[in-house]
C-alpha cells in the first residue's frame, strides 16, 4: 500500500535539496562589486542557508522518525514550494538589479568619454573586448576573476580621466612631461572617485594599476608578479582599443598590425601568456566589439 504523506514528504525533500543548491548558486552569484554587500548582508544570507539545511533535516526526522499525516506532510511540501518560488524572484531580481546598474554605468561612462572626442566609445569597446577575453580565458584564470567585477573594473578602468583637464584630454599634438604626469594620475583619481562606492573596493587595484608593465616600468613600478590579475586582462584589452581606434593625431591600425604590436610587447608591457590567449581570439568576433559609435 501507498504511504501518501511519505511519498509527499519526500518530493518536498527532494524540493529542498533542489533549493539548497539554487540557493547555494544564488549565493556564488552575490560575491561581485554589485550584490556582494555588507557584512551584515553577508551574515543574513549564510544564516538563510543553514536553515535551509535544517528544514531539510526537518523533513527527514518527520518522513523516517514520526508518523506524518496527509495534513502534516501537504503543509512541508508546499513549504518547500515556497521557497522555492521565493529563490526563483530574489535570482530574477539581482539579475534584473545587474543588468539595469551595469546600463546605467555604461551611459555614465559614456557621457565621460564624450570629454574627450579621442576616447569616445573607448571604455565600452575595452569592456566589451575583457568580456569576450574573459570568455576565453581558461579555468585556472576564470576561478580567480569575479565576471561582473571585471565587467564593471573593464568598463570603469578611465573614470579617472573626469579629473583631467580637457585641454589635455583633447591635445592633438604629444603631450608633454608635465601633461604626462597629470594624465597618468587618472587611474588614482578613478580610485578617489569610485571610493564612497564601497561595494567597489574589491576591484579599486585592478582599476589602479591597469597601466603597470610586466616588466615593472608601469605607472606605480609594480613588479609584474604584484600585478593584478584583473589589471594584466584590462591591460591588453586597453591596448588592443587604443591602436585600433582612430584618434585625432592618427589612423587606426589594422587588426594585424595590433596583433603583431602585441606580440612585440608581450613580456615586457604585457603578460604573454594573456597574450597569446587575446590573439588567439577569432578576428570576426574581436571586430564585434566595436562600439557602433566607432565603428569605421
Amino acid at each position: 500500500m501507498i504511504d501518501f504523506p511519505i511519498l509527499i514528504i519526500s518530493a518536498g525533500a527532494l524540493l529542498m535539496i533542489s533549493n539548497i543548491i539554487r540557493y547555494g548558486y544564488f549565493l556564488h552569484s552575490t560575491q561581485d562589486v554589485i550584490s556582494s554587500g555588507s557584512k551584515r548582508d553577508i551574515i543574513w544570507k549564510n544564516g538563510a542557508f543553514f536553515l535551509l539545511l535544517f528544514f531539510l533535516f526537518g523533513y527527514v526526522f518527520v518522513g523516517f522518525f514520526s508518523d506524518p499525516d496527509i495534513m502534516m506532510a501537504s503543509i512541508l511540501f508546499w513549504g518547500s514550494v515556497f521557497v522555492a518560488i521565493v529563490i526563483t524572484l530574489m535570482s530574477n531580481l539581482l539579475e534584473t538589479a545587474k543588468e539595469r546598474s551595469i546600463d546605467i554605468a555604461e551611459v555614465l561612462v559614456g557621457v565621460i568619454d564624450a570629454r574627450d572626442s579621442n576616447l569616445d566609445g573607448h571604455s565600452m569597446y575595452v569592456q566589451n573586448l575583457t568580456m569576450l577575453f574573459y570568455k576565453y580565458l581558461p579555468p585556472k584564470y576564470k576561478n580567480r576573476i569575479n565576471k561582473v567585477s571585471l565587467e564593471y573594473a573593464s568598463l570603469m578602468h578611465d573614470v579617472g580621466k573626469l579629473g583631467v583637464p580637457e585641454a589635455i584630454l583633447n591635445k592633438p599634438a604629444k603631450l608633454s612631461d608635465e601633461e604626462w604626469k597629470v594624465m597618468r594620475q587618472h587611474p588614482e583619481i578613478g580610485v578617489k572617485i569610485l571610493k564612497p562606492l564601497h561595494t567597489f573596493d574589491g576591484i579599486a587595484d585592478w582599476i589602479l594599476y591597469h597601466h603597470e608593465r610586466i616588466d615593472g616600468n608601469g605607472y606605480y613600478k609594480l613588479p609584474g608578479d604584484k600585478i593584478p590579475l584583473a589589471s594584466k586582462i584590462i591591460a591588453v584589452s586597453d591596448t588592443y582599443s587604443a591602436i585600433t581606434m582612430r584618434r585625432s593625431y592618427k589612423e587606426p591600425k589594422t587588426h594585424e598590425e595590433a596583433v603583431e604590436i602585441l606580440k612585440d610587447v608581450a613580456g615586457t608591457q604585457l603578460d604573454k601568456e594573456l597574450v597569446d590567449i587575446f590573439i588567439g581570439i577569432p578576428k570576426s568576433e574581436l571586430i564585434k566589439c566595436i562600439p557602433e559609435k566607432v565603428r569605421y
